[in-house]
């Protein structure tokens, strides 16, 4: 049974850096293999409105997630490739973390 989405209140002052960290994060806190395909619907089911189609809102806009992928293996903050799975290091493991805190506790103020 899939999670629920989050608040969109809670997660829109949050970087989409920080929200597919996040993603992986819970992914691989399933005991998953966190895979392109896997982290897209992960991205989708818990932050739905920073990753659908702006026109079709019930649809994971996959294209969102590819530069910052990027980024993040640039910032040594996650390893991996869309051909085979992604792993946080232990800085990217480190900031999800700290962003499960502020969803848990429901910050708004960030």
């Amino acid at each position: 049974m899939p999670k629920k989405a989050f608040v969109s209140e809670l997660y829109k002052r949050v970087s989409i850096y920080d929200l597919i960290l996040f993603g992986v994060y819970s992914v691989n806190s399933k005991k998953e293999k966190c895979t392109y395909e896997r982290l897209v619907k992960e991205c989708f089911i818990l932050f739905p409105k920073s990753f659908s189609f702006s026109e079709i809102p019930n649809w994971p806009d996959a294209r969102k997630l590819d530069r910052s992928l990027r980024t993040l293996r640039k910032k040594k903050m996650l390893n991996g490739d869309p051909k085979n799975v992604f792993v946080l290091t232990k800085l990217g493991r480190s900031l999800a973390e700290d962003t499960g805190k502020i969803f848990r506790q429901g910050r708004l103020g960030l």
